[in-house]
């Protein structure tokens, strides 16, 4: 069996609206620059050694029809003025040999910096429960964010959010983000 770990990751946002609500996810997919993909959904894992490259230098590591997995992140509504968005967030551990996990999230409502800081928030708690690391589910993400510094175990968290307002017209909108892996 060939070996199926993804060598590098790339993030992507966008945003769509159409009349019909699966035209308004396709154009939200043309936005982020993936429409072309045969999209897989996968879970949380990052996978050790995975390297972070630009949408760029994704694209041409992969061919249009070609079978890709992604973590992604979407919305879809058609109501006028609806604060709508999703998020991907990353929490890599400083240790290169050992995973990394990725957040998604979508929802009404959320600021993009409100969406940013929970789905880093929600990354590094899986994270830190698979270190051991000791957290009160209560305390705020900063303070968190500081327990995580202390400890030397996660070394960097990174977000990806879309956010938009539905349609004042009521076109279905879509928002999606997206953490594409290529080989």
């Amino acid at each position: 069996m060939p070996d199926s770990i993804p060598r590098a990751v790339f993030f992507t946002k966008g945003v769509g609206k159409h009349i019909h609500n699966l035209q308004s996810f396709e154009a939200a997919l043309r936005k982020a620059g993936i429409a072309q993909l045969n999209l897989v959904r996968v879970s949380s894992i990052y996978p050790p050694g995975c390297k972070i490259i630009s949408h760029a230098e994704g694209m041409k590591r992969i061919r249009p029809g070609q079978i890709t997995h992604c973590v992604i992140a979407e919305i879809r509504c058609n109501e006028p003025n609806r604060l709508i968005g999703a998020a991907i967030g990353l929490a890599l551990p400083a240790d290169k040999h050992q995973y990394g996990y990725i957040s998604e999230h979508h929802g009404y409502g959320q600021t993009e910096k409100k969406l940013g800081d929970l789905v880093e928030d929600m990354a590094a708690t899986m994270l830190a429960t698979t270190l051991g690391i000791d957290l009160d589910p209560n305390s705020a993400w900063d303070e968190r964010r500081e327990v995580y510094k202390s400890s030397n175990l996660i070394v960097r968290t990174r977000n990806c959010v879309q956010t938009a307002e539905g349609d004042k017209d009521g076109l279905w909108t879509t928002v999606l983000s997206a953490a594409v892996f290529v080989p």
